[in-house]
């Protein structure tokens, strides 16, 4: 009997099919002290979550670039993206953007009153 080839090593990553490192990110919570045991699943839910979130802002900043005439993201774009993101918005609420400035907006006191129709017609001379 011949012996058996090993196979090559996979990585974690590879087998979740993620682009973010598992065992990076389970060396990180082991020695971050967030609990005395790190299971196996962790890592990669947690790879997951970061990189879906790094996606959606990615998109969603690109998109901003993108209506900016830009081929380069921003801070300023990161800015826009996540400030008009209800649910982006939301989860990062404390969070300050260096360089991201401001969703541009004036408030509605502040704008001219319209005239409306009737102002004008009230001086007929017929």
């Amino acid at each position: 009997m011949a012996p058996k080839a090993k196979k090559a090593a996979m990585s974690r990553t590879k087998k979740a099919g993620l682009q973010f490192p598992v065992g990076r990110i389970h060396r990180h919570l082991k020695t971050g002290g967030y609990a005395d045991r790190i299971g196996a699943g962790a890592p990669v839910y947690l790879a997951a979550v970061m990189e879906y979130l790094t996606a959606e802002v990615l998109e969603l900043a690109g998109n901003a670039a993108r209506d900016n005439k830009k081929t380069r993201i921003i801070p300023r774009h990161v800015q826009l993206a996540v400030r008009n993101d209800e649910e982006l918005n939301k989860l990062l609420s404390g969070v300050t953007i260096a360089a991201g400035g401001v969703l541009p907006n004036i408030h509605t006191v502040l704008m001219p009153k319209k005239k409306s129709g009737k102002e004008s017609q009230d001086f007929n001379f017929v």
